[in-house]
């Protein structure tokens, strides 16, 4: 959660409000180029390469593209399956911005 100091319009004072980091994922798409089109809670929209990931032992099964098809959000990231699964502030910061 994040927490700012913002101006209550009303009442002309500044209060502090929480609100969700930008970088929850509220939605993926997998893509048949082993890329991720993700869609973050403020609604931004980034494309992310997972090609990468293929390099490392522990992604090794997404080299199955039936299986990297498979990708969806669970706990405001991405997940394949109880094994393996992507940080949320990784895919912000690595993802790519779609205009």
């Amino acid at each position: 959660m994040t927490i700012e100091l913002i101006l209550d319009e009303r009442t002309g004072e500044q209060v502090y409000y929480a609100s969700s980091p930008k970088w929850i994922v509220a939605a993926v798409e997998p893509r048949r180029d082993w890329s991720l089109l993700l869609t973050f809670v403020g609604g931004e929209k980034k494309l992310y390469d997972a090609r990468p990931l293929l390099e490392d032992k522990c992604f090794e099964p997404l080299k199955d593209i039936g299986f990297f098809m498979l990708a969806r959000v669970e706990y405001h990231t991405v997940v394949w399956n109880d094994d393996i699964d992507l940080a949320p502030e990784h895919l912000w910061e690595a993802g790519v911005p779609i205009p």
